[in-house]
């Protein structure tokens, strides 16, 4: 095997990705503290063609160069918008026709692993503060809660980690 070169990749440029079809997913960050984490998910949804991020509360905002340093240019290929308030977000997105789902440790939350996509429906995932989690209000006024199952001792994954695991696996189950 020989590894490939970037210019054998096939990668969009930004034009390209803007005009591509999207997924019918959207990411909210829920009052994420590190600019690390947020420029990751930005990369993470430019790889999944994803539609947009929404910034919530603390979450910072492109430019920054920490943003910057991780995003490595997601920040310019994938739509994204600051809202303050992430509850009254939620429910424009229902309004607009999303399946809200918070990504957190629940009662009754429905195991990533078994959750079924259904192809006519639109998606926003809700993730939050790295040590709060999701806001418990926004749990509340979400359509469901996913939960990644984890068997180790720590139960808690970081942002990043735990949104490329989400994103990949919806990805995954809408383009079988």
């Amino acid at each position: 095997m020989r590894k490939l070169k970037n210019e054998e990749l096939n990668r969009l440029d930004v034009k390209a990705f803007k005009e591509a079809k999207k997924t019918p997913l959207v990411i909210v960050l829920d009052n994420i503290r590190s600019l690390n984490n947020i420029g990751s998910v930005f990369r993470t949804a430019d790889a999944f063609l994803v539609e947009k991020i929404y910034l919530c509360g603390i979450t910072a905002t492109p430019p920054h160069k920490d943003i910057r340093k991780t995003a490595l240019g997601a920040t310019e290929s994938v739509s994204w918008e600051y809202r303050k308030d992430t509850l009254e977000l939620v429910a424009q997105l229902k309004l607009d026709g999303y399946q809200v789902i918070s990504v957190e440790q629940a009662e009754n939350a429905e195991l990533l692993n078994r959750f079924s996509v259904d192809p006519s429906m639109k998606y926003a995932l809700v993730l939050g503060n790295e040590v709060k989690g999701v806001d418990q209000e926004v749990v509340s006024a979400s359509d469901g809660v996913l939960e990644i199952p984890q068997y180790g001792t720590k139960h808690s994954l970081n942002i990043s980690v735990s949104a490329g695991i989400v994103i990949w696996d919806l990805w995954s189950k809408m383009n079988p």
